[in-house]
């Protein structure tokens, strides 16, 4: 005989299921919740769920990375630890565990969890850059340099926290070969590596020498790197240094181009380079460079087409370096219906408190190889470098001073007199 279930017993084992169902539809809502607030709120999330791993290695970073208050040792290790039992196979509880023991002075033991931390992972960031620190101390620059490169691979933006260290490693052999090894192989964090030793003398000589040994490897130096050195010593006012980097990195094609002015023929070749032609950013003119070769009824040459609207400041601009002594600069131009309210000119401007050495304007109207000239000196002093502009007078955006018309500049060069 089959025992009757009782209507009351019914309802007791129904509500039996839906509360089991509404715990377990909290848990994971609160669950959810923790995961969501876990990085910006790490706290919170783990008052929802206390075995949030991220959510607590987001708390003990804070607290270790908290100037304004010093962190409990103890307490964020006595935390590290107990969650470790639950998940033994989390590098970042190890690594954490190294800081907080490095920091309480056992640093044996912090390197045994950071050593493990990388086992685990050989990415975990606070455990590498601890590494890198005690190969640099303990003179291993080779091992310091191969886990650097595996640092910035992983995170790029962690590059200014190695920064002080290069010096250190480039002034030792072994460190030296170790970095051009790695940017030879194209270590994604070369430009960095470049910028950040072109802001100090120090770091411009190893930059110049790295850039020097790159030259003729299967990763020769581009342009760009060897812009930001040259600026580099451009800042540091070493403008004979420019000057030298910048003859050493033309190609055969390039030393061609030479001469007071760089490439004055205006070839469509452009390195972007310091002593090369620079285009400034002008939204009122079109700047465009043709090879005579390639010239229709021979236009070749730099054509500045101007858009009928207020144009300020630099179309083009060069640096040069022009010793002590008496100069013509030249320039062969063609204009067609050339309107130039606040007029257009070149100057030539000393690097230095010495400002403005030489000037000409270029005329209006149409016309068709026009010859312009202007002679300057170079003072004995205060003028060891110079900058070449093409300008405009307009000091304000103003519509009522709107330029119109093209104008093709064919040769601009100069050349020194005789005294």
């Amino acid at each position: 005989m089959t025992e009757q279930t009782s209507p009351l017993m019914q309802n007791l084992r129904r509500s039996g299921v839906w509360f089991v169902a509404s715990v377990l539809a909290l848990a994971a809502s609160s669950i959810g919740l923790s995961r969501f607030l876990e990085t910006e709120t790490p706290t919170v999330s783990l008052a929802l769920d206390p075995l949030n791993v991220n959510a607590l290695t987001g708390e003990i970073t804070d607290d270790l990375n908290d100037t304004s208050t010093a962190p409990d040792l103890d307490a964020l290790l006595a935390k590290a630890e107990s969650a470790l039992r639950f998940d033994l196979a989390d590098a970042r509880l190890y690594s954490l565990i190294g800081e907080i023991k490095y920091r309480q002075g056992a640093k044996d033991q912090a390197y045994e969890f950071f050593d493990q931390a990388r086992k685990l992972s050989k990415t975990e960031i606070h455990a590498l850059q601890r590494s890198i620190g005690r190969s640099i101390e303990t003179g291993d620059l080779s091992g310091a340099v191969g886990e650097i490169d595996i640092l910035l691979r992983r995170w790029p933006d962690q590059f200014p926290a190695i920064a002080e260290g290069l010096p250190t490693i480039l002034s030792n052999p072994d460190g030296y070969q170790a970095v051009l090894a790695a940017i030879r192989a194209a270590a994604p964090w070369r430009a960095n590596l470049l910028v950040a030793l072109g802001k100090t003398p120090e770091g411009l000589d190893f930059a110049n020498r790295l850039l020097l040994d790159l030259t003729g490897s299967s990763a020769p130096p581009n342009s760009s790197e060897l812009s930001h050195v040259i600026y580099g010593y451009i800042r540091q006012k070493e403008y004979d240094q420019a000057y030298r980097l910048f003859l050493f990195s033309l190609s055969d094609q390039e030393r061609k181009l030479g001469g007071y002015i760089f490439n004055s023929t205006f070839e469509p070749v452009s390195s972007g380079k310091p002593f090369d032609w620079q285009v400034g950013d002008q939204s009122g003119l079109e700047v465009t460079f043709v090879s005579s070769q390639d010239a229709v009824e021979g236009e070749g040459g730099a054509t500045v087409r101007f858009l009928n609207t207020p144009v300020k400041n630099t179309a083009l601009q060069q640096y040069i370096e022009l010793p002590p002594g008496s100069y013509k600069i030249s320039l062969a131009a063609s204009a067609r219906n050339l309107k130039l309210p606040k007029e257009l000119f070149w100057s030539i401007r000393c690097v230095g408190p010495t400002g403005e050495i030489a000037r000409f304007n270029i005329p209006e109207g149409t016309y068709n190889r026009q010859a312009l000239s202007q002679d300057f000196s170079v003072g004995p002093a205060g003028c060891p470098m110079q900058l070449l502009k093409l300008e405009t007078a307009a000091i304000a955006e103003s519509w009522r001073f709107r330029y119109v018309g093209t104008l093709v500049m064919h040769k601009l060069s100069i050349e020194r007199l005789s005294s």
